[in-house]
């Protein structure tokens, strides 16, 4: 049975048990989030430089087989904003077949990371490098919407940022009113629908109501219909890419970051669908089912496809409960595809250049840039050279640059870890009030220690320490005294540590932390978040501030008690 649970695919799993109910539910959520998933299928398609049928053919293919052959249980998985600039730039420089070539060397690159066990690699990207790569990709993918939300007339837009914006500029006199106001009726439907009914996509009344408005009253802006001539009805045809042999060695580089995007973003969706649905995803066996999807796309004309958040947590507020609402998700695409394409002719543009700001709003994690610079200037430092390299260069050469400015940056933390000091009668009494021994350990704490550095790389050993909640007492104290170095990464896997507890009626309390990391804990924003009280100088104290708590309140839980354990006394 375990050996079944660490290769089998999360469908198979689920099968075993699986009731009429359970169809009725993921049948519903699979429809759900067909309808999300098909005019990001399209905007995706047409800002990767290829047609907007390549990107419902990502969906229905790789969508299929990440749900059927994955290790998360409602993964989604799909074309995303992640692949945009770099599917662009292999286009505008080898062409389609450069691109397929691409992505199936991508597929196995990842497959290879599944079998060998190689995806716990992906840990070690630090938060810095995901954030300032992630600022990027969404400021670049909002850059190149501009041109259809606004209707301008140009040439050929550059590829490069600086230079398309220049271009950009110069062509802002050729605005078309009727573009704005369709683009601006489709963004503020988007953001405002939710608040009528989140039954129904905003991107799809979005949709409807622009494609309509067109239709009806004739307005003179680009369709899909006018710059692609529509979307072919029918199956997505299997036919094997040209490949050139010359392109091999040039394009493994954009590869092993399509790879390497494809595992991050994944992996990453799938932990927010385990917050989210309770389950435990499988890292190995969801890189290979992202791999074989990467490795079958381009067959059939696809790009390159891997776990889409947003779509994973609509699935999972639909009602989802199986990897089969995620094969319904694709299925339904599918059926799209064979009955509505010719419909898709009369979509504007600009509706899809809004949609696609939102998403580029969404994915750009811009709230996280206030915490990055609140840190180290040695983490700024590498979050902007990222950000700035995947802007104005390369998203290839930003991930390189990123991650070898964290290693230097790695191996310069644990230097600062060493200490050699001579032990004095004072050295034992300031240990004193750190020793477990003598503690009397009230029956609602539980303790946990951190001993050695704590970054990127080893947040994950936290993740699995704390997985059951239940079995920890009401309040948790994690022991810093033996942790030796803190960097942006341990800071974050602390916060959601802060706030899985709170959900389930517990405190977090700090103790112990040394020099480094208490100067990263100070920081105001981990501060407010955990509880300036809950942050204390040794293990004497934090058992005492629990007793406190617990005095107050006869344990936690309420709301009233979660907001007195983040006050003062």
């Amino acid at each position: 049975m375990a050996l079944a649970e660490r290769w089998l695919p999360k469908s198979f799993l689920a099968l075993r048990h699986y009731t009429v109910q359970d169809f009725g539910a993921d049948l519903l959520a699979g429809l759900t989030v067909g309808l999300v998933a098909l005019p990001l299928s399209m905007a995706f398609g047409i800002s990767s430089g290829v047609t907007p049928q390549a990107g419902i053919y990502t969906g229905v293919v790789a969508g299929f087989l990440i749900s059927a052959f994955g290790g998360s249980r409602m993964q989604i998985g799909g074309p995303t904003g992640a692949f945009v600039v770099i599917v662009a730039g292999i286009v505008a420089k080898f062409g389609i077949s450069g691109l397929a070539l691409v992505t199936l060397m991508a597929g196995i690159m990842l497959v290879f990371m599944g079998i060998t066990g190689l995806g716990a690699a992906v840990k070690f990207i630090p938060r810095p490098v995901t954030i300032g790569f992630t600022n990027g990709i969404a400021l670049l993918i909002a850059s190149t919407q501009i041109k259809d939300f606004f209707g301008l007339t140009t040439g050929p837009v550059p590829s490069v940022f600086v230079e398309r914006m220049k271009v950009l500029g110069e062509a802002f006199r050729t605005m078309s009113w009727p573009a704005v106001l369709v683009g601006g009726l489709s963004l503020a439907l988007i953001l405002l629908w939710p608040r009528v009914t989140k039954r129904v996509p905003g991107s799809i009344i979005a949709l409807l109501v622009s494609t309509l408005a067109v239709t009806l009253l004739k307005l003179p802006l680009e369709t899909i219909g006018s710059k692609f001539g529509g979307i072919p009805s029918g199956f997505p045809h299997f036919q094997f890419p040209e490949f050139h042999s010359e392109h091999i060695l040039p394009l493994i580089s954009p590869a092993f970051t399509v790879a390497l995007l494809a595992a991050v973003e994944s992996l990453l969706s799938a932990v927010v669908s385990d917050s989210m649905s309770g389950d435990r995803h499988n890292s190995n066996v969801e890189l290979i089912a992202q791999g074989l999807a990467n490795m079958v796309s381009p067959l059939f004309g696809g790009i390159p496809a891997t776990g889409a958040i947003a779509r994973t947590a609509t699935n999972i507020r639909s009602g989802a409960r199986t990897p089969v609402a995620g094969m319904i998700h694709a299925l339904t695409l599918l059926a799209i595809l064979l009955v509505a394409a010719p419909l898709a002719r009369f979509i504007p543009l600009a509706t899809l250049a809004a949609i696609l700001f939102v998403v580029a709003y969404n994915m750009g994690e811009w709230r996280e840039i206030g915490t990055i610079v609140r840190l180290s200037r040695q983490d700024i430092a590498v979050w902007a050279a990222t950000f700035s390299l995947t802007v104005l260069a390369d998203l290839t050469v930003a991930v390189e640059v990123g991650m070898m400015l964290a290693a230097l940056l790695y191996i310069y933390r644990i230097s600062q870890t060493t200490t050699v000091v001579p032990v004095t009668g004072e050295y034992i009494e300031e240990g004193r009030p750190h020793i477990l021994q003598d503690k009397q350990l009230p029956p609602y704490v539980t303790i946990l220690r951190i001993h050695g550095p704590f970054l990127f790389g080893t947040t994950e050993k936290l993740e699995d320490a704390t997985h059951d909640l239940q079995r920890y007492g009401q309040v948790v104290v994690v022991r810093l005294r033996n942790m030796t170095a803190l960097d942006a990464t341990g800071l974050h896997a602390l916060e959601k540590l802060s706030e899985r507890l709170r959900k389930s009626g517990r405190t977090l309390l700090l103790c112990g932390a040394r020099d480094q990391p208490l100067a990263m804990l100070s920081s105001g924003d981990f501060l407010d978040h955990l509880g300036r009280q809950n942050l204390l100088p040794h293990v004497e104290a934090a058992i005492e501030r629990a007793k406190q708590i617990n005095a107050a309140f006869g344990g936690v839980g309420s709301e009233m008690a979660d907001d007195f354990s983040r006050s003062s006394l």
